[in-house]
């Protein structure tokens, strides 16, 4: 039997083994299209919280910080947008609600823990169908298999005369389709399992920095209660 082709073995199978391995084709690309856009992203997303959190903490006024982030609101992304966030939250309740600090607090709370999901839910966009295709490639693959395998000993038992070279290329073809569904699936469940644990790296890093934020913003508020109460304290003792 003369040697075939990956590409001729394809050609000479059946019409739904070509349809299956033609979507674990298309699977494939999908996949590596995800795969190389995410890691962009996420790379991103893990530099950009970086350099905002040195900012941060460089000793900034919160109110010049929230200025510069103003003037670029439609750049944010990450902390600096959950950052914009709680603070244009805190500002706005705590100038409609002066009396009431603790309400600020909590608002902005509120806030920046919606900015956070919100946030997260643009970086899983489409890893969900990562897992997807690595959950299901080698099923499909099976099932191209099984078919094609079904079909040879179909044609050999309708044979006068079965030999091993009768059979052979039909089992071949169809072992294709699940090679091809291995090679779909491995690199989509590796991305998968990477990237969650890239997201649930920035969700702690979100989720400790609004807790960060939180106390800050409850030492202002103490910090302005005491200097008013104090303010009001000297006054009596001028009055009396």
């Amino acid at each position: 039997m003369a040697e075939m082709s990956i590409l001729d073995l394809f050609l000479k199978a059946s019409f739904l083994v070509k349809g299956i391995i033609s979507i674990l084709i298309c699977f494939s690309i999908f996949s590596w299209a995800i795969i190389f856009k995410k890691t962009s992203i996420l790379r991103t997303a893990t530099k950009t919280a970086d350099t905002f959190k040195n900012r941060f903490w460089s000793g900034i006024e919160l109110s010049h910080l929230y200025q510069q982030s103003d003037d670029r609101r439609d750049k944010l992304s990450g902390s600096e947008q959950i950052f914009y966030s709680g603070f244009k939250e805190f500002v706005r309740l705590h100038r409609a609600h002066h009396h009431v600090c603790e309400a600020a607090v909590k608002g902005a709370a509120r806030a920046m823990r919606i900015s956070m999901n919100r946030e997260l839910e643009a970086l899983e966009t489409h890893i969900p169908f990562l897992g997807t295709i690595g959950s299901i490639s080698p099923y499909i693959g099976l099932f191209g298999t099984v078919w094609g395998i079904m079909h040879s000993f179909i044609a050999l038992g309708a044979a006068k005369q079965a030999t091993l070279q009768m059979v052979t290329p039909g089992i071949a073809e169809a072992l294709i389709a699940t090679e091809i569904g291995l090679f779909s699936a491995i690199p989509a469940v590796m991305a998968y399992n990477r990237f969650n644990q890239n997201i649930n790296k920035i969700e702690q890093n979100y989720d400790n920095f609004v807790e960060e934020f939180i106390a800050i913003l409850h030492r202002k508020v103490v910090t302005s209660e005491t200097d008013k109460n104090s303010i009001i304290i000297n006054k009596k003792s001028v009055q009396q």
